[in-house]
C-alpha cells in the first residue's frame, strides 16, 4: 500500500511535490481553533496500515506545534503502521546547553517531545552546534539530509567563475566540499560575535581571487547579521551573490540582506521569495530508502 503524506498548514506545495516524487498519496490536514484558543485537527486520508509523514518546516514552531503532534497521534490512533515526521528545517537547536542558571535547555526538551510522538525524523542540515549528530539528543531514528549539493549545482549552473565564501570557520568544510564538487576556489571568513545581533568579521586576503564572482554560503540565514558583514568584506570584487539552505530571514533581515547582495538564493527547505532551489528530490530519496530498509 502506498505511504500517506499529509502537510501541515503552509507544508502543502512541499508535500504535494513530495507526494508525487514518492507516488504516495497526498492526503490533507484540517485545523482551526475553538473560540477558546483550542487546536482542532481532523486528517482528511486514511491512514490504516500505511506509513505516514506527516511534512512541517519548523522555522515557526510554536504556533502550530500543538496541531502538529494531534495530528501525528490522530494517525496512529486511526491505524497507522509508522508515524514520520519530514521536517525540511529543524527548529529549537540553538539552546542546546544551560548558559545562564535557570536556564531550560530547549533543544533536549524539543528532542523528547518530537520522539515521544514520532518513529522517524528527517530533516535537512540542522544546525548542530555541541552535539555532534542528532541522535546525541533524539531516541528515534533520525536521518540527516545535506543539501550542500544542490547549492553546488545551483552556482555551477548559475555563476560564471565563481570563488566559494564561507562566512565563519564552521563553514570550513561545509564551503570546501560545495568548491571541490564544482572544482571552483574557497575562503573563509572568521567571525567575530559579540551577541545576537552584533557580528565582526575579518577576511583573508582575497586581491588574487578579484577576477572571480563571490558566492557567500551557509546553512541558515536568520538575523542576517552574519551575511551584511561578510558583503562588506567583498568591496572592490566583482558583485556578490549569497546562497542559503534554510531562509528564516527574521524581522528585517531580509531587507539587509537583500540589499548587500547583488543576489539571495535559498532552497525551499522554508517558504520564501528567495527560493530557486529545489530539495524534494533529497528527501523523497531518503524517505523511499528508508521504506526499502
Amino acid at each position: 500500500m502506498e505511504r500517506l503524506i499529509l502537510p501541515l498548514p503552509g507544508n502543502e506545495a512541499f508535500a504535494t511535490r513530495l507526494a508525487a516524487l514518492c507516488r504516495a498519496e497526498l492526503g490533507g490536514l484540517e485545523t482551526r481553533r475553538f473560540p477558546d484558543g483550542e487546536s482542532y485537527v481532523r486528517l482528511h486520508g486514511d491512514p490504516r496500515g500505511r506509513v505516514v509523514d506527516v511534512v512541517c518546516t519548523l522555522a515557526h514552531p510554536d504556533p502550530g506545534f500543538l496541531s502538529l503532534i494531534f495530528a501525528a497521534d490522530a494517525a496512529r490512533d486511526l491505524g497507522a503502521v509508522e508515524v514520520n515526521l519530514v521536517a525540511p528545517y529543524l527548529a529549537y537547536m540553538r539552546q542546546d546547553k544551560r548558559f545562564q542558571p535557570g536556564e531550560s535547555v530547549s533543544s533536549l526538551s524539543f528532542a523528547r517531545l518530537i520522539s515521544s510522538t514520532f518513529d522517524r525524523l528527517t530533516t535537512v542540515d540542522p544546525h548542530l552546534h555541541r552535539h555532534p549528530a542528532l541522535s546525541a539528543l533524539y531516541t528515534i531514528p533520525t536521518s540527516t539530509l545535506h543539501a550542500a549539493p544542490y547549492l553546488a549545482d545551483w552556482i555551477a549552473a548559475n555563476v560564471p567563475s565563481p570563488l566559494v565564501i564561507g562566512p565563519d570557520e564552521e563553514s570550513e568544510q561545509w564551503a570546501g566540499s560545495i568548491a571541490a564538487r564544482i572544482g571552483a576556489p574557497h575562503a573563509v571568513l572568521r567571525k567575530v560575535r559579540h551577541g545576537d545581533r552584533q557580528v565582526d568579521v575579518e577576511a583573508p586576503d582575497l586581491s588574487r581571487w578579484l577576477d572571480r564572482t563571490p558566492v557567500v554560503v551557509d546553512d541558515i540565514a536568520s538575523s542576517g547579521r552574519t551575511l551584511v558583514a561578510a558583503a562588506a568584506k567583498l568591496a572592490g570584487m566583482k558583485p556578490a551573490q549569497c546562497v542559503v539552505v534554510h531562509a528564516l530571514f527574521a524581522e528585517d533581515a531580509w531587507a539587509q540582506v537583500s540589499r548587500c547582495f547583488e543576489r539571495v538564493v535559498s532552497t525551499d527547505s522554508v517558504r520564501h521569495p528567495s527560493n530557486r532551489i529545489e530539495i524534494g528530490p533529497l528527501l523523497a530519496d531518503a524517505l523511499l530508502r528508508n521504506l526499502r530498509d
